[in-house]
């Protein structure tokens, strides 16, 4: 992980300081120096004790707060806490770092950490997905305030893995709304994914759902508006063919003639009423 390399190098530059500068033959004192904090925070992070690797990070800040290192044992603390599962703690502490040192070079990881503490909590569709709404914010800032960092890439992509989440979501609720005869729920939870979930997996799917929910209210002119959506963009998928199977003759004739006369996109036909 490259948020490893951060802690290793900075490892590499305590271990030399330390060497080079601390007696080892003097007792411990209460107050201590700061080469000799970060080489217990290091020895814990080796053993994967995070707990007293946090520890030793806060006391370097909290007895050098005006060392040059007191920010980044902040930074470090906080990368403790995340690997230990503590994301509460990792959260508290990045935001923390971010508002004191907004200009900072590591900045763009501390918001990239932040992001990191909300996916590793994202739960199965079924439950609530304020994690993911979280991990979508905090992915955001990073992409539109450091769109060049090294850490970018991955937080794009990490993004539309949350989207997907989010749209399995809605569809999961939507299907659950169309079993049970809540048509007009459903249908706007299937125009959510349509509309603002245009990227994931799930979008032919809630097309072919809004053909079922428009044919189980009589409305066959929108149930064929849609199955056309669908055979444009998805013409090979399984779920045109199951639209394509709703239909009559010559409902499916028009659904061919539409798809053949012009593109429709998917937001300009199920924009929100």
């Amino acid at each position: 992980m490259r948020f490893k390399n951060l802690f290793l190098s900075v490892l590499v530059i305590f271990t030399v300081s330390a060497c080079s500068g601390n007696d080892k033959t003097k007792p411990e004192v209460e107050t201590a120096s700061v080469e000799a904090l970060y080489e217990k925070a290091s020895n814990a992070m080796e053993a994967e004790d995070y707990i007293d690797a946090t520890k030793y990070f806060e006391e370097i800040e909290r007895q050098h707060p005006y060392s040059q290192w007191s920010a980044r044992a902040q930074l470090m603390g906080a990368y403790s806490s995340y690997l230990d599962q503590r994301y509460d703690d990792a959260v508290i502490s990045l935001d923390r770092y971010i508002q004191l040192h907004p200009g900072a070079k590591d900045v763009d990881y501390a918001h990239y950490l932040k992001a990191l503490s909300f996916y590793e909590q994202i739960s199965d569709v079924r439950r609530d997905q304020e994690m993911t709404i979280e991990a979508v914010k905090a992915l955001n800032t990073l992409i539109n305030r450091f769109p060049n960092s090294e850490y970018t890439r991955d937080a794009v992509l990490k993004r539309d893995l949350t989207f997907d989440h989010l749209a399995g979501k809605e569809m999961d609720v939507g299907r659950y709304y169309l079993n049970r005869g809540h048509v007009n729920a459903a249908i706007n939870r299937f125009r959510s994914v349509v509309v603002n979930f245009q990227t994931t997996s799930h979008v032919a799917e809630a097309l072919h759902r809004l053909v079922e929910a428009y044919m189980t209210l009589g409305l066959r002119t929108e149930a064929m508006q849609v199955a056309a959506v669908l055979g444009h963009n998805y013409p090979g998928s399984e779920w045109y063919q199951r639209s394509y199977a709703l239909m009559d003759d010559t409902q499916r004739q028009k659904i061919m003639d539409d798809r053949g006369m012009f593109e429709r996109t998917l937001d300009s036909l199920l924009k929100p009423d």
